[in-house]
């Protein structure tokens, strides 16, 4: 069993008179994780993909609920985003329930959110859950072990599933990336065009670490630019991908609204494009290198609960940092590269002239654990 970060901090916070929502993509390991923080626990399980279920629930009262959990003190609502107004029914045990603690996972964020964030106010610990990551691969067999693997988790990546069935990787990502992508997106009217939505994942995983433009990306999947935003919005509320937004304070040449995009998980992009070569055979090695730093180091900072806003910088002349990241009293600068060839990598002056004390930083395959863990 790999034992995951989130773990203590939801054991910690059982019983405290709140809701404890775990968001996450599918096949993250959700359900596994509540299920090892319930072992030897008694508990009730509820599955919101049950009609039945869906239908208690929804519009329900205390009294009724009450006959529902009988003796139970602990109730998992499994892909709780699939029952209407779940945040009524959850904001009903944590004011007239208060002795059975309530935990709800699930995979849309969108729709998950927008339901509970305004009745549980206050009633609720929320907690995100990412597939597998360098950190809790360090922990289940060392740190030499996982440098080791780096490569393959850049072709693989970090789902659960793929870890720990060696061999089977490229099968089951091909698998996992079309039911895991389009299964709550395809559920919106929002998405009238499945063939328009993979398109733009396919151009958007072929610009990973390039600053994008909703323009040329709507030009190039024959859509309109309003449409590219609003898939793309969604697709991030459905932890398929994530932007990074550019940084500008005081320099005039600087990029001001520029985006990029990156995968929650490397092993997602590859099969998308269906390209699973190894690294050696690839022309896109270094976007790569920066999508898997980026994305580990995101579930570091949301892990560890690090308040840092992280921007890319860029200025019209092409002079260009990978990663800026703002603690609110200092900023520090990280360029990622794969070659260990420190020497080589030099920070734009610009920058360093106009933000006077930015520490910067190089991180490789050498130094990338001082990064992410």
């Amino acid at each position: 069993m790999i034992y995951r970060t989130l773990q203590t901090a939801i054991e910690k916070r059982l019983f405290k008179g709140k809701a404890i929502l775990i968001f996450g993509p599918r096949q993250a390991g959700k359900s596994t994780l509540v299920e090892t923080v319930l072992q030897d626990k008694d508990h009730l399980y509820l599955n919101g993909d049950d009609s039945d279920i869906r239908e208690i629930l929804t519009s329900t009262t205390a009294t009724k609920l009450k006959t529902v959990t009988g003796n139970k003190k602990i109730l998992f609502i499994d892909e709780a985003q699939r029952i209407p107004n779940i945040g009524l029914t959850l904001k009903l045990f944590t004011d007239q329930i208060r002795d059975v603690q309530v935990i709800a996972t699930g995979s849309s964020a969108f729709e998950l959110s927008s339901q509970v964030n305004e009745p549980l106010t206050g009633r609720k610990y929320e907690f995100m859950l990412y597939p597998l990551s360098f950190g809790e691969m360090v922990e289940h067999h060392g740190l030499v072990q996982e440098k080791r693997l780096i490569e393959h988790r850049m072709v693989y990546g970090y789902y659960p599933e793929i870890v720990t069935k060696s061999g089977e990787e490229a099968e089951l990502l091909k698998l996992l990336a079309g039911s895991y992508l389009y299964k709550d997106l395809l559920m919106l009217e929002q998405i009238k065009k499945p063939a328009m939505l993979e398109k733009l994942l396919k151009a958007l995983a072929l610009q990973v670490g390039s600053e994008i433009s909703y323009h040329e990306l709507a030009q190039t999947i024959g859509s309109d630019r309003k449409t590219v935003e609003k898939y793309i919005d969604l697709l991030e509320k459905t932890y398929v991908l994530f932007r990074l937004p550019a940084f500008s304070r005081n320099v005039r040449n600087e990029i001001k609204k520029g985006k990029k995009v990156y995968f929650y998980d490397c092993g997602i992009r590859n099969a998308i494009i269906n390209n699973f070569k190894p690294l050696a055979s690839r022309t896109d090695t270094g976007a790569m290198w920066e999508n898997y730093v980026m994305a580990e180091r995101m579930k570091y900072l949301r892990y560890h609960q690090t308040n840092v806003a992280q921007y890319f910088w860029r200025t019209t002349q092409q002079q260009e940092i990978d990663l800026i990241e703002d603690d609110g009293e200092a900023l520090v600068a990280y360029e990622f590269k794969w070659s260990s060839k420190k020497g080589n990598t030099r920070f734009p002056q610009t920058f360093t002239d106009n933000y006077l004390g930015t520490k910067t930083f190089v991180i490789t395959p050498e130094n990338v654990e001082e990064f992410i863990l």
